[in-house]
């Protein structure tokens, strides 16, 4: 889940200098699609907004694990039987969503939808799975069993039952191909927000940046800090109502797909980038790592800053950003 942030505007759709903001917001990919465009009238802001719409569609049909057509579909079908060819831009994903795999040391991982769903957060779990339970939900689980042809673009998934699931990184890079369709076609400024997955481009129409706010999941009622979003984006994982209790212990909704132990320690992952791909990926990476790995991973990298608030309601944040600055 992707409910810990917010947008902290209010669009209004109100001429200025012969400008609107133009908003749509619709339910997508099983979760709300946001989007608000800058443009001359409402006529050429629906148009921006139904290519939106289209290429999001487009997408889905593309790297989707429940449409049984898609290219995914077909090399989750065939795991352990045969590799299929898939056009670029499903092997190119595929490809990248390797590489952050291999820098989270596999806390990120998009065969994760082989596991087996042994662990239950609506409330109906009243005993903790056993040790070899937990070990046999991940064994299918392994990016490095992900073997990609790049010659014959071909994607072949070595153990039969193994799944991938682009849901991780596949939000995200649908906000990121949204504004190069609308930049490529003449939207000049807008945000786009695809189940908190965030990109924004160009200005508001009173000049300013386009502002998030960050919500504290421990204290829903405040927005700890704003930030302002300049052809930029951010993307923020967690939900501290989803977890179970086991002798004291906390345990997330975000399993590890190495071990198949609940992430512990976190409640909540902020990553900016400017792409929102990356960000998307890297946020659940960075949520099973843990705050100190995590922040060492993002320091290390150019370009990518993240908060994290711990399960103390302790408020982390990489070397590139200073929070008092921002707060509210």
């Amino acid at each position: 889940m992707k409910n810990s942030i917010v947008l902290a505007f209010l669009i209004v759709s109100f001429y200025s200098f012969g400008q609107i903001e133009y908003k749509r917001k619709v339910s997508m990919l099983g979760s709300p699609f946001e989007i608000t465009v800058v443009s001359k009238d409402s006529v050429e802001g629906k148009q921006f907004t139904d290519l939106a719409i289209a290429e999001v569609k487009r997408i889905e049909n593309q790297i989707s694990d429940w449409i049984p057509t898609t290219p995914i579909s077909l090399v989750n079908k065939n795991a352990g039987i045969q590799a299929i060819k898939v056009d670029s831009e499903v092997f190119d994903l595929v490809e990248r969503a390797i590489k952050i795999s291999q820098l989270t040391d596999g806390a990120f991982d998009i065969s994760y939808a082989s596991m087996d769903k042994i662990w239950k957060f609506d409330g109906s779990m009243t005993t903790m799975p056993t040790e070899e339970m937990i070990k046999k939900s991940v064994a299918k689980i392994g990016y490095k069993n992900i073997i990609l042809d790049k010659s014959n673009q071909t994607i072949f998934l070595q153990l039969a039952g193994m799944k991938l699931g682009l849901g991780g990184i596949g939000q995200g890079y649908i906000a990121d191909k949204v504004r190069d369709l609308l930049v490529t076609n003449g939207c000049k400024s807008g945000i786009v927000n695809v189940s908190g997955d965030i990109n924004a481009w160009g200005k508001q129409i009173n000049g300013k940046p386009w502002t998030i706010g960050i919500i504290n999941p421990m204290n829903k009622n405040k927005v700890f800090s704003t930030f302002p979003l300049e052809n930029s984006s951010v993307e923020t994982s967690g939900n501290y109502e989803k977890y179970v209790m086991f002798n004291g212990i906390r345990y997330s909704h975000i399993i590890d797909p190495r071990t198949g132990y609940p992430a512990q320690g976190v409640v909540s992952v902020s990553v900016f980038a400017k792409q929102t791909e990356i960000a998307d990926a890297l946020a659940t990476g960075i949520f099973v790592l843990g705050v100190e790995v995590g922040l060492n991973l993002v320091n290390q990298l150019k370009g990518i800053e993240c908060i994290i608030v711990d399960d103390k309601g302790k408020i982390h944040s990489s070397k590139g950003i200073d929070i008092k600055k921002y707060n509210k």
